[in-house]
C-alpha cells in the first residue's frame, strides 16, 4: 500500500525546474505538477529520465528495471542512463503494455509505484523472505546495508521473472546468510548468500528447470539447478562478477 501526499508548492517548482523536457509519444514527459504531487512513500521521481541523464534518480530507476537486461545481460546500477538502461526500460515498458520508447516518464513511474511497497521492495516479495538468518542483515561478507541493498536488487529481478512467467507466485526458500548461518547449513565459504545477492527458489508451479531457464533473461549471472551438485532440490540465482550457469539436467 502506497501513501500519497501533496508536496508543498515550492518543492513542486524546484522539482519541475530540473525536468528534462523530452516528450515521448506514449509515455508523456516531462512530468507535470500533478504527477509529482502524487508522490510515493518509497521513492518519487521528479523528472523524466532518458539516455544521457545521471544521478540518484537514475540509480533508483535502474534498481527497478534490473530484471530487464535481456538474455544473459546484467544491468549496471551506476546512476548513468546509457544504452543498457534505455534497453532495460524499453523491455519493462513492453512487459507492461506501455509505450516502449526507453524514456522513463509519468506512465513508467506510475507502473513502478504500483509495483512497490513502502519499503521499496516489490509487491510480491519481502525482505523477510530474503533473510531468514537474522533481523539486521549483519555478519556476512559485506556490511548489513550492502547485503540488504543487494537483496533489494534481487527482489526486483525476481519480480520481473515472476511477471514473465505469467505472474505465478515464486517460492523463496532463503537468501542472505551470515557466516554463522552459512556454516550451519554447510554452505560454501565463498557463497553468494554471504553477500545478500543469492536466492534459493522452490519448484512451485514452474518447476526447478523452468525457473533456471527463465532466470537467464533477468540479470542473474549465477544460476545453479538440477544437475549441479547439491542443487537437485532447489534453483539458486545470484549475482557475481562473471557468468556461471550450471543446471545440466535442465540443459543449462
Amino acid at each position: 500500500m502506497r501513501i500519497r501526499f501533496l508536496l508543498p508548492m515550492l518543492a513542486l517548482v524546484a522539482g519541475l525546474g530540473t525536468a528534462v523536457a523530452t516528450p515521448a509519444a506514449a509515455d508523456p514527459g516531462p512530468l507535470t505538477a500533478g504527477d509529482v504531487s502524487a508522490a510515493d512513500a518509497c521513492y518519487s521521481w521528479g523528472r523524466t529520465l532518458s539516455e544521457g541523464a545521471s544521478g540518484e534518480d537514475v540509480r533508483q530507476l535502474q534498481i527497478r528495471v534490473a530484471g530487464y537486461p535481456g538474455y544473459g545481460g546484467v544491468l549496471a546500477i551506476d546512476g548513468q542512463f546509457g544504452a543498457g538502461t534505455k534497453a532495460a526500460v524499453t523491455r519493462f515498458q513492453q512487459a507492461y503494455g506501455l509505450g516502449a520508447d526507453g524514456i522513463a516518464g509519468s506512465a513508467t513511474f506510475s507502473k513502478i509505484y504500483a509495483l512497490q511497497d513502502n519499503d521499496c521492495s516489490p509487491v510480491n516479495f519481502t525482505f523477510a523472505e530474503l533473510n531468514r538468518c537474522n533481523s539486521d542483515w549483519s555478519g556476512g561478507n559485506v556490511s548489513a546495508a550492502t547485503a540488504k541493498a543487494n537483496a533489494l536488487v534481487s527482489m526486483w529481478k525476481l519480480q520481473a521473472m515472476r511477471h514473465a512467467m505469467g505472474d505465478r507466485p515464486i517460492t523463496v526458500n532463503g537468501g542472505f546468510r551470515s557466516v554463522s548461518c552459512n556454516n550451519a547449513v554447510g554452505g560454501a565459504t565463498n557463497s553468494r548468500h554471504l553477500y545478500g545477492d543469492a536466492v534459493d527458489l522452490g519448484a512451485g508451479s514452474q518447476g526447478f528447470c523452468g525457473l533456471a531457464k527463465q532466470a537467464r533473461n533477468h540479470g542473474f549471472s549465477e544460476i545453479l539447478g538440477p544437475g549441479y551438485p547439491g542443487h537437485s532440490d532447489h534453483t539458486h540465482v545470484a549475482h557475481r562478477s562473471s557468468r556461471f550457469w550450471s543446471a545440466s539436467a535442465c540443459g543449462i
